[in-house]
Order: structure tokens, then sequence, then C-alpha cells
């Protein structure tokens, strides 16, 4: 089982590593995940709330167990902690100014001072000592912090920063005691040069703004989260007996009936049952063309309805809805830990104590070599406070996080760190055919007529596949309404299995089915089966249909492909990434569909069970990925290293894949792999600067060059050290630059499509001024509907326009009657 909780008190990398440490030695825990960004910490294993909770307290730390719901509006709130470290900083800056101008702008540069501490050192040490204390109790967190850490055994980022002021402090008050006994004022003047008050406090002002920085920067990290959350409408109008009545979203249930006017947003997921209109759902989806929806079609929470009226049944609410589902992807992905973080993880939790180590070592032997306590001191502090476990810590869940977010707003959801991470080091991507590289829904390619109209080949077709429930009877019935073929009526109808249809249609005997079935009822010409045999070659299912004693025509069916699909193989090409089709089809058909798309290695005749093993067999050669969407394709995305789903597909196959594709696109799997190398590379960068940062410059501040003129002054290592972490965060924002491929029809073009028959639905915009309301919307529509060769339209008030699907041309005098015929103006 496993059980999310919110950790608080945790500052750098060694805390999240003395956490994971702690709750990973309870009994019963078989896993332990701690991200430091988000504070979040996952928990698997039969370990009770009670014993994680009071382990992460004996470690010195907070937590409680956190919903498992995302939050609705702010998943992560860094606003208010950011504003809390911005008004810290002005006040410490504030405080700081002055002691600066007396520290150093009198002591090096002689600048004025009040008359009565002229001459009155120990006056000035007095002022520097009460100005930084006062930096210091307002920074208390520091210690408070470190302090703590120190005395549970775990030592963190604060623990050297509070080490480094503190031992400054401490020693400028020795020397400012000190002063009080000298015996002259030589000494007492010689004695001022050995303070570092500014130097405690300046430590404290430069981290904290580096603090306000890292934390300014964490909170646009979880921007795309939070723009997500915020996306859910907060009212919604709920139909109550008879009425509209207008409740707060979160109050709908499944089954109840809402209204959605234009303009809107959708309060939930749910099913049209009246109206039309056109949705917007670029926010989940990307796509830009509004949907255009009618009853019985799904629409989601959080998408615009742009022109229409409509009423919806809910059919998830809550946590269920598709919105719901993609914030806790992200949440989950962000709270989990890429393979790659467990090094960084192993280096944190050591780093702290040996840096301790080092800066004591590092004062020391420079005691020892015969240098001043002064410069011994400032070496060490320097080691203590330009260390940065913090960058390290950050390297990994920065970029994860952004790059899961970036991921969400592109129709990607990686579930995982994990998958994130590999997902980009595939080297073989293998597809399934049906639903994923093709559409999933047979469509009519070809009409290939005999002794008769095309319109009457189909009128007879439509009328035998009407009682048809077989897929390609669908095909056929969608495609004659397309052209307006109305399907003759169709008596004493027949289905003989696996061979074909017969009925009586108007009069006379018809017949539909294979070659060999319709043989049995008429002659069938050497030229019309030479045109058969060539579509099948090209994939097709041709169906032959008689009428009367004669060959009546063919109609060819196929599952034609997604626009994209040989858009994204090529691209898959192209970034070195081998590609093989998966299908259970004849080898004739799997092969005339891969030469379609561009896939040479195509494995036909597979069946659902032996899918699995397939797809084991070419992980065993190089990392692969498995792109399906049916329940047939589950066993096979479990045993790839990286299981992809396509969104639409089903239930069972979504939870079993790594990845999903919310948006249904082949060239969505393209993007996921440069995003993973992407991100992939980001976290390598991060960690090279993390490493690097703290191997330069911890010997630099250790005085090892110091020979050679080169040291480091306690202030400027602070400085460094703030930057360091505000760097890599930087660094990590740089994912949302990622541009996605897209898709364009002038890039490839559909080759399934060639042969199909261009006679498509016209579309044509009216132009009407006076609708008002929805009301003279639906007025329109209606009339506009009524009239022959208008299959539908959609009316906007608020854009003054109706968008007509005609199945023939519609004369424009024609329209312009219907529309004033309600009492509206037709402008053109």
């Amino acid at each position: 089982m496993k059980q999310k909780y919110k950790v608080t008190g945790m500052s750098c990398a060694a805390c999240s590593s003395r956490v994971e440490k702690a709750v990973s030695g309870l009994d019963g825990v078989t896993a332990c995940s701690v991200n430091l960004l988000t504070g979040d910490m996952s928990v698997e294993g039969t370990a009770t709330a009670e014993q994680v909770v009071s382990a992460v307290q004996r470690a010195g730390y907070g937590a409680s167990p956190a919903d498992g719901a995302p939050a609705a509006k702010d998943p992560k709130d860094t606003g208010g902690e950011t504003k809390k470290l911005l008004l810290r900083f002005i006040v410490s800056l504030v405080i700081l100014l002055p002691l600066m101008y007396v520290s150093m702008g009198h002591t090096m540069w002689d600048w004025p001072l009040p008359p009565f501490l002229h001459g009155n050192h120990v006056a000035i040490g007095l002022i520097q000592m009460i100005l930084s204390a006062a930096v210091m109790i307002i920074n208390g967190r520091f210690f408070v912090s470190g302090v703590k850490g120190l005395f549970h055994g775990a030592p963190n980022m604060d623990t050297l920063v509070s080490l480094g002021s503190g031992a400054s402090f401490v020693y400028s008050t020795a020397i400012l005691f000190a002063m009080t006994a000298a015996e002259d004022m030589e000494r007492v003047s010689s004695l001022m040069h050995e303070f570092y008050f500014e130097g405690a406090a300046m430590i404290l002002v430069l981290i904290t703004l580096g603090k306000t920085l890292e934390s300014y920067s964490k909170g646009r990290t979880t921007s795309a989260l939070k723009g997500l959350s915020e996306l859910m409408p907060d009212t919604a109008h709920l139909i109550k007996d008879g009425g509209e009545i207008t409740v707060g979203a979160a109050e709908l249930r499944v089954g109840d009936v809402f209204a959605v006017y234009p303009g809107e947003k959708i309060p939930t997921d749910g099913v049209v049952v009246e109206g039309r209109c056109s949705v917007d759902e670029s926010s989940l989806t990307g796509e830009s063309v509004p949907a255009e929806k009618s009853p019985g079609d799904n629409v989601s929470g959080a998408t615009i309805n742009r022109t229409g009226y409509v009423r919806c049944r809910a059919t998830a609410v809550g946590e269920d809805t598709t919105l719901s589902h993609i914030i806790k992807a992200v949440a989950d992905a962000s709270a989990s830990k890429a393979p790659i973080a467990k090094t960084a993880d192993k280096v944190s939790g050591v780093f702290v104590p040996a840096v301790m180590i080092l800066a004591l070592l590092t004062t020391v032997v420079w005691l020892i070599i015969g240098r001043g306590i002064g410069f011994s001191l400032a070496r060490g502090i320097s080691v203590l406070v330009i260390s940065c476990p913090c960058a390290l810590g950050l390297a990994t869940p920065v970029a994860v996080m952004v790059g899961s977010g970036v991921a969400a707003k592109n129709n990607i959801l990686f579930k995982t760190a994990e998958s994130l991470e590999e997902t980009g080091k595939v080297k073989a991507v293998v597809f399934d055919k049906t639903g994923t590289l093709t559409t999933g829904v047979p469509q009519v390619t070809d009409v290939l007529p005999s002794g008769m109209t095309e319109n009457e080949l189909v009128s007879v077709a439509a009328a035998l596949e009407e009682k048809s429930e077989h897929p390609f009877a669908g095909a056929i019935r969608t495609y004659a309404s397309s052209r307006g073929a109305a399907p003759a009526s169709c008596d004493d109808f027949e289905n003989v299995p696996g061979r074909g249809l017969s009925g009586t249609v108007n009069g006379a005997a018809a017949f539909g089915g294979n070659l060999a079935y319709i043989k049995e009822h008429c002659e069938v010409s050497h030229d019309a089966e030479s045109s058969a045999a060539a579509l099948s070659d090209q994939g097709k299912t041709p169906l032959f249909f008689a009428y009367g004693s004669r060959l009546a025509g063919i109609i060819a069916v196929a599952d034609t492909e997604k626009e994209d699909s040989a858009f994204a193989v090529r691209k898959l090409y192209e970034m070195g990434v081998a590609v093989t089709m998966l299908t259970g089809d004849n080898e004739r058909t799997a092969k005339a569909v891969g030469a379609r798309i561009g896939i040479d290695d195509v494995i036909a005749g597979v069946l659902p069970q032996e899918k699995e093993a397939v797809v084991r067999q070419i992980s065993n050669d190089k990392k692969a990925a498995m792109v399906g969407d049916g329940i047939n394709d589950a066993p096979a995305l479990t045993a790839a290293d990286i299981g992809i789903a396509i969104g639409a597909g089903t239930d069972i196959a979504v939870d079993a894949a790594d990845v999903v594709l919310t948006k249904n696109a082949a060239a969505d799997v393209v993007n996921a792999v440069k995003l993973s190398r992407r991100t992939l590379r980001t976290i390598y960068q991060n960690l090279f600067w993390a490493f690097i940062y703290n191997a330069v410059c911890i010997p630099v501040a250790a005085g090892v060059f110091s020979g050679l003129g080169l040291t480091l002054d306690p202030m400027i290592a602070s400085a460094a050290m703030s930057l360091s972490s505000f760097c890599v965060v930087m660094n990590a924002l740089r994912l949302n630059l990622f541009k996605p491929v897209k898709f364009e029809n002038n890039e490839a073009p559909d080759k399934a499509r060639e042969n199909v028959t261009e006679e498509n639905n016209m579309e044509k915009t009216v132009f009407i001024k006076g609708m008002m309301c929805p009301h003279c919307e639906a007025r329109v529509k209606k009339a506009l509907e009524a009239l022959d060769g208008v299959e539908s339209a959609v009316t906007s008030y608020e854009k003054g326009t109706a968008s007509l699907t005609l199945s023939k041309d519609v004369p424009d005098d024609v329209i312009k009657a219907a529309v004033e015929e309600q009492g509206y103006e037709f402008v053109g």
C-alpha cells in the first residue's frame, strides 16, 4: 500500500536523505521516496501512519499524512514562503547597510562618523555587535534548524550556515572583550581589523537572498501543476425541478444534469444530452481547433464551450475527472525519485558531516602552519558557507517537476520520475497497429460501381448493411449518410456468417459479401477480380455486391492510418530509434499498412497472448517501448522497458503503461522521447554543476591556492553558495522552452486515402445579425437544419455566425430566406 505524507523542516538534500533513511528503517516499509522540492514523501509497505510520522519526528523533522487527492487550487503554495523570506531579506539588509558603513566604510575608507565615536573603537565594536546580533535574531531559523540537525545527528545546510555565522560572531565578540583589556590604543586599533561582525551578518543576508530566489524559482517549477489546478470553474448551472440553479462545481454528483452557456467552462466530465456546441479543448489536448459536440458526445471538465447552449449529464466528478487524473499523474511523477537521483542522495547523506570535518581541519592546519587565528578561522568559515548540498539535492527533482509539467501541457503523462528518465533511453519503439497507428474504425476507401451509378451502389449496399452489426456495415452506413444516399428498404434480410448478406431491395434480390459468396449469385468479371486483388494488396478489404442477377460493384473498406502516423515514424527514425509494427492481421494487409506508414519491420499474425513474448525478445536486444491501446496490449505494455498507452484506449492498457498519451496522437510518442532526453540532459547538467561547483570552490575557500593570491572571503563564499542553488533551479526552468514536434498535413500526406473519392462534405459560414441569446441560436439552428442539404448547423450569437456542414450545395438565397423567416438579418 502506498501512502503520501508532507514533511516539514527540510532545508537541503542531507535532510531528505536523513528522513528517507529513518523511514526506510521501519519494519514493513518496502520503499520510501522523499522530494526535497515539494516536501512530499511517498511510502510503500505495511507500516502505519503513526509509525511513519514518529520516525520522521525522531529524525528531527515534522510529518503528516497527505490527502491522496491533489489540492484543488494550489498544490504547493510557495508564494507565502517567498514573501516571508523577502521580508526577512529586506529587514536584514536595512540593518546590514549601517553595519557595513561602520565596519568597512569608516575603517577602510575613513567615512565620517558622529563626533562621539571618533577614536572610540570599543563603542564602534559594540555598535557592530548589536547590529550583527539583530540580523542573527531576524534569521534565527538558520540557527534553530542547524542546531536541531546537529543534536539529532543529522547536520544539514543550516548547520553549516549557522556554524559559519556563529563562529564569526563569537570570534569577533572575543576580540571586542580583548580590546577592553588592551593596554594601549595602538593595540586596540590593530584589533579593530580582526572583527568579523559584518561577515557574520553578511553570510545570513546573502543566504537569505539565495533562499528567496530559490523559493521563487521553486514556485515557477510548480506553475504547470498550479495552472492545471486552477482550470476548473468554481460554479455550475444545475438543472433541478425543471429550472436552473447555480451551485458550486464541487457539489455536482454523478448523474446530475447541468447547463453550459457559450463562453463558460464545463464544470465536470459529462455527456451531452441536449443541444450542440463547439468546445475548446486546448487546455487538455493542446488542439487549437474546437471540437463539435452533439448529444451522446463526451465533454471534459475545464474545457470551454465556445458556441451553443448544451445540457450535459455528469459522468465523473471530483478526483475521477480527466483533469484530476492529469494533476495526480503530474504530482505523482514529481514526488517520485528518478534512478539517477540515487547517486546524488548517497553523496548528500555524507556531504555535510564531511564539510564540517574539512572546515575544522582547514582551520587547524593553517594554525599549525603558523598563520594567524583570523586568517585560519576565515578559511574554515569560507569552507562551511561555500559548500552547497542544496544544489545536489535540487538537481534532479526540479528537472523532474518542470519536465512533468511541460509534458502534461503537451498531452503526455509520465507516471513516475523513473519513466520520465528512462523513456529517452529507448532505442526501439514497437507499435500495435489497430487503434494506435490506425484509427481503429473501418472507413470506406474506394467505391467501384459496375452497371449502375456510384450513388445507386452505395444505396443498395447501405440497405443490405442496415441490419448488420459488423464494423464494416457501420462504415458503409456512415459513408452513405455522408453522401446523402439514403438506404433503400430491405426485406427478407439474412446474415450468412463468414460469407455475406442477402435480402430483397426494391423488389430485387441483393447480395453482399466476399468473392466466393457473390460468385454463387452472379458472374464476376476478370477485371473486377483484378481490381479486388489490387485493393487487397493495399491492405483494404473488398466487399462485393450483386443486385438482381448481375454484379453491382465493389466497395473497399479499411482501417485507415492516423494522419500523423507516417510523420511520427519518420521522426523516430531521424532520432535513431528503430520502429516495429505488431499486429494480428494477415501479413499482406500488415505489409501494405507498414509500407504506407514507412515501417519496414512488420510482425503480422501475432495472437494477443504472443505479443508479450515478441516485445520481450525485442527488449533483450535493446531498450524498447511498447505503444498500444487495447486490453490485449496490456501484457506487452508491462513486458516492455517502457509501456506507452494511447489515452483513448482501455483503462486496463492505461493502467499497465508507464506513460499515457492523452491526445491519442502517434506524434506524441516522438515528443515523449524528445522531452525525456531533454529532461535527462538537464539533470546531467545540474549534477555536473553541483559537483563541479563544490569540487572547485571548496579547495579555493580552504586556501589551497592562497600561495597564488587566490582566497575567498566568507562573504563572497556565502554569495556563491546562494547563487549555486538558484542557478540549478533556473537551468531546470529552461525546460519550459521545449517545443514539441507538430504534425502538419502538408508534411506527411495520408497515403492511405489517396484513392478515396474526393466528394467530402462542404462547409459554409453564414453571418447573421440580430441573434441576442441562446434562444435565438436555437431558432436559427432549427430553421437551417430543416433545409435540404444542410447536415448540421452550429450557431453563435456572440460571433453572429452559423457554421453549416452541407452534403450538397445549398443556394445562398435559400439560406437567406430561412434566416429572415425567423426575424433575423442575413449578412452574407
